[in-house]
C-alpha cells in the first residue's frame, strides 16, 4: 500500500518541520478524512497538501512524498 510506504517519509518531515509547520495525517476511510479530502479534492492517496498562511494551497503532490521537496516547499 502506497500510503504505508510514505509514512517513514512522512515521519521524516513532521521531524523536519517540528516548530515550523503543522503536519496533519487523515484517514481517509473516516468521515472527517472524506470531508477534508473532498474540501481539497485528494483523488489519489497518499496526497501531501500544503497551505500558505492564509490558508491557500500553495503545494500538491499525489503519491509517495519526496521528503526535501516537501520541507522546501513547506518552509518557502
Amino acid at each position: 500500500m502506497p500510503c504505508l510506504a510514505a509514512k517513514p517519509i512522512v515521519d521524516g518531515i513532521e521531524n523536519d518541520l517540528e516548530g515550523k509547520a503543522e503536519v496533519i495525517r487523515l484517514n481517509m476511510l473516516t468521515a472527517i478524512g472524506q470531508e477534508i479530502g473532498k474540501r481539497f479534492n485528494v483523488q489519489a492517496v497518499p496526497t501531501t497538501v500544503i497551505l500558505n498562511k492564509a490558508g491557500d494551497v500553495s503545494y500538491r503532490h499525489a503519491g509517495i512524498p519526496n521528503r526535501k521537496t516537501i520541507v522546501a516547499a513547506a518552509t518557502e
